[in-house]
């Protein structure tokens, strides 16, 4: 793929892989992300998974000609990014390494060294001069650990974005990117939507005419699609309008009811989205809670509490710092209804969430009772329409 006349892309595919950091699934693999910029001095942004030292470091010597590599920069010290910083230094042994200081101090805690004699400690504003190309460095803590930083070149105007902009998926494989980079984004940096926010206005006072993530796809058309998207997103805003009802049942009759509820919202006119938390991929129901502005959780009483897979997915979005949303509620019981009261307890602490009031209460199976709460669930719904 091509960057630039002096960027060359040195990445690799990862189609090994089922489970991103240990729970996201991935059925279109990762990509780690690499690349070298070649001027009078060579620097290479950052590494791969160690899984990948071997294919990434031949890339890097084809990529090179008769070069020699002076700097390693290395913006994020996830292993994904920095597994084959060693390998790097043991094939090249005269590069320095470019890093913060937390940087460094886990590099002792990875592997054994801190490479003092080839450290090259940057912090905010600090500069690398490379040939043409100058290097600016901007820290980027908590997006999404704290030694991360990002690198702006003025020369071929390129921001190296470290994790931000990043989505699922390998690079050899043709996929929405919206889709994959939400669920990315809400999965592993929603937390940190304050830094993120930060970043962002950092990267407004420069001249970018390519995003270079370290994870997905080289991004160099409608910037400003992507800029916004990442806006929305680290402002906990709601990307569109609709209802994502996530629900458990044990013997159908929740999940009838939420049946109900999404034909009821679709004759008005809403878009609809349904998940059931113990066959879904619970990603891609965080992902979708946060996308739209309001949300519908509905669970059996289980152990005086709610099901299983809705307490993981209500823990899920509330680490996430999950706000300024709409949240209905559906529970059954058979005689001791509490999950309403539970799922309530559970989201106690996020900000700005408007819990409905005309909430549903079924016993056992629905009655005509229940029926009309989920009528007029539904008009409530619709009347908080954003």
């Amino acid at each position: 793929m091509f960057i630039s006349n002096d960027i060359k892309y040195v990445g690799v595919n990862d189609h090994d892989i089922d489970l991103f950091e240990g729970q996201y699934i991935v059925k279109n693999g990762m990509a780690y992300n690499s690349y070298v910029i070649l001027d009078f001095k060579v620097a290479v942004m950052d590494s791969v998974d160690v899984h990948f030292s071997e294919e990434w470091l031949d890339n890097i010597e084809k990529a090179l000609g008769d070069k020699i590599p002076d700097y390693l920069v290395v913006q994020h010290m996830e292993p994904d990014h920095s597994g084959s910083v060693l390998r790097f230094m043991q094939r090249y042994q005269n590069a320095k390494i470019v890093a913060t200081q937390k940087a460094f101090s886990m590099m002792q805690q990875y592997f054994g060294c801190q490479f003092t004699d080839k450290q090259v400690v940057v912090k905010e504003g600090d500069t690398l001069q490379l040939g043409n190309h100058t290097l600016t460095f901007t820290m980027a803590p908590m997006v999404h650990w704290p030694e991360v930083m990002v690198t702006y070149d003025s020369y071929d105007k390129v921001l190296f974005s470290a994790d931000a902009f990043g989505k699922f998926g390998a690079l050899d494989v043709e996929e929405d990117w919206t889709d994959e980079a939400r669920r990315y984004y809400m999965g592993i940096v929603a937390k940190y939507g304050l830094p993120a926010k930060n970043l962002l206005a950092k990267a407004e006072g420069l001249d970018i005419k390519t995003i270079c993530p370290l994870h997905g796809p080289i991004l160099n058309e409608n910037l400003g699609y992507y800029l916004n998207l990442y806006k929305t997103w680290a402002n906990f805003e709601a990307e569109d309008s609709g209802v994502t009802i996530c629900y458990t049942s044990v013997y159908k009759n929740t999940y009838k009811a939420v049946e109900l509820l999404k034909d009821l919202l679709t004759k008005k006119g809403e878009t609809v989205v349904m998940y059931d938390l113990a066959r879904c991929d619970m990603a891609k129901a965080v992902e979708s809670a946060f996308r739209y502005d309001r949300l519908v959780v509905a669970s059996p009483t289980y152990c005086n509490s709610v099901f299983p897979f809705m307490g993981d997915f209500l823990t899920r979005i509330a680490e996430r710092d999950y706000k300024n949303r709409v949240v209905g509620f559906i529970e059954n019981g058979s005689w001791a209804p509490t999950a309403t009261k539970a799922m309530q307890t559970a989201l106690a602490n996020c900000k700005n969430l408007t819990f409905t009031q005309n909430n549903v209460r079924i016993m056992c199976a629905l009655d005509d009772q229940s029926t009309a709460q989920v009528h007029a669930l539904c008009d409530e719904l619709v009347s908080l329409k954003k």
